[in-house]
C-alpha cells in the first residue's frame, strides 16, 4: 500500500511539473504578441511617407523650370543703359507730304532725345538702328485717318521689328474729301502724336529685346 501511494504521489508531481512547463510556454510574450504585430506599424509609416514625400518634388521641379525659362525682367536702369547705347538714323519719310512730314520728323527727334536715344545723321556709319516710315492718309467726311508703318533695320539692312498703326483726328477742313489730297487736312498735332507713339514703341522694343 505504501509503495502504491508513493508511486501515485510521484505521478502527481510529474503531472504538475508538466503542467507548469506547458503554462510557461503559453505565457511567452512571443506566443501572445506575434512579431508581425509589433512590426506592422512601421510599413504603414513607410507607405505614408512614400505617398507624401514625392508629392512636392514635381511642383518644385516645375517651379524651377518656370523660373529658369522665364526671361529676367529689364529694370529701368538697364533699359536706360540700352537706350543710351542706341544711335538711331531716321530715313526719309515715304508717302507723306512735306508739310505733314516736317512736324513728324521734328517731333521724332525731340521725343528720341527725351528717351535718351542718340540720333545719327544720314551719312553716319555708327548708327545701330535705321527707322523707315511709310504713310498714307484717307479723309472721310470730317475725319482724316493717317495709316503708318515703321520698319526697324540693323546697319546690315536686316529688318528687326515693325511698328504700325493708325490715327484718326478731325481734319483742318482744307483737304479733299474724295481723298485726292488728304494730307492737306492732317494737322501737325496729329503727326506729332504719331511721332511720340513711334519712339515710345521703339524704346519698348529695345528694352524688351534686352540688347
Amino acid at each position: 500500500m505504501r509503495r502504491s501511494h508513493v508511486t501515485t504521489v510521484s505521478l502527481l508531481v510529474a503531472l504538475a511539473l508538466t503542467a507548469c512547463t506547458n503554462a510557461k510556454d503559453v505565457l511567452e510574450p512571443s506566443a501572445i504578441t506575434p512579431p508581425v504585430a509589433s512590426a506592422q506599424p512601421a510599413p504603414a509609416m513607410q507607405g505614408s511617407a512614400a505617398a507624401t514625400v514625392p508629392a512636392p518634388a514635381p511642383s518644385t521641379a516645375a517651379t524651377a523650370t518656370t523660373t529658369a525659362g522665364a526671361p529676367a525682367p529689364v529694370t529701368s536702369a538697364q533699359a536706360a543703359a540700352i537706350l543710351s547705347k542706341t544711335r538711331l538714323q531716321i530715313a526719309p519719310i515715304v508717302g507723306a507730304s512735306v508739310e505733314a512730314a516736317t512736324p513728324l520728323t521734328a517731333e521724332l527727334q525731340t521725343r528720341a532725345r527725351q528717351r535718351g536715344i542718340t540720333l545719327a545723321g544720314s551719312q553716319d556709319q555708327t548708327a545701330t538702328h535705321v527707322l523707315k516710315g511709310y504713310f498714307s492718309a484717307m479723309t472721310e467726311g470730317k475725319d482724316t485717318t493717317v495709316i503708318y508703318v515703321w520698319d526697324v533695320y540693323d546697319p546690315s539692312g536686316n529688318r528687326l521689328h515693325r511698328i504700325n498703326g493708325q490715327m484718326k483726328a478731325p481734319s483742318t477742313g482744307s483737304g479733299d474729301s474724295a481723298g485726292a489730297d488728304s494730307w492737306k487736312s492732317v494737322s501737325p498735332a496729329t503727326m506729332q502724336a504719331i511721332a511720340d507713339q513711334t519712339i515710345d514703341q521703339f524704346a519698348a522694343f529695345l528694352s524688351g529685346k534686352g540688347s
